[in-house]
């Protein structure tokens, strides 16, 4: 997905954990954070903590919405993604993307993978790995600073 790409539409769950969102609740507000994870991805399960910091941290100006990218067969167990995400705290909406509907939409390759959309739903800012929440911080605030400027 290229940058200011727009949002595509959360459509294809297999199923939503936490509640069920759309583009049109996501675009217009505030601007959002939209996470791929897997059960079995490692980095995934050690970089939870610091994205459940900044999804508390930025709770009031920023939408953060988790998906769930099976790697393998395994991965599609819906009982496994529900019990990582409690043992991980992941209470955010989980688009649960067995499919590979939005993975595909996303033109995402990679576990975890974070989006920066603006308000207007504009992708800003694409990162993958474990490392540079930092990085990721950074360019939340970027983005956060234009509606915050917007609102003086």
């Amino acid at each position: 997905m290229k940058l200011r790409s727009p949002m595509p539409e959360l459509e294809g769950a297999t199923k939503w954990l936490n509640g069920q969102v759309s583009k049109q609740d996501l675009v217009g507000e505030k601007p959002t954070l939209i996470h791929f994870w897997s059960v079995s991805c490692h980095l995934c399960k050690e970089a939870m903590p610091d994205v459940n910091n900044f999804r508390d941290q930025y709770k009031e100006e920023l939408n953060v919405i988790a998906v769930h990218m099976p790697r393998s067969e395994e991965d599609t167990d819906l009982d496994q993604i529900e019990k990582v995400a409690a043992q991980f705290d992941i209470f955010q909406p989980i688009f649960v993307d067995n499919d590979m509907k939005l993975t595909d939409a996303f033109e995402n390759q990679y576990v975890p993978a974070y989006y920066v959309f603006d308000k207007s739903g504009v992708l800003r800012h694409f990162q993958a790995g474990g490392s540079g929440m930092k990085m990721l911080e950074k360019r939340v605030n970027r983005v956060l600073d234009e509606v915050r400027n917007e609102q003086q």
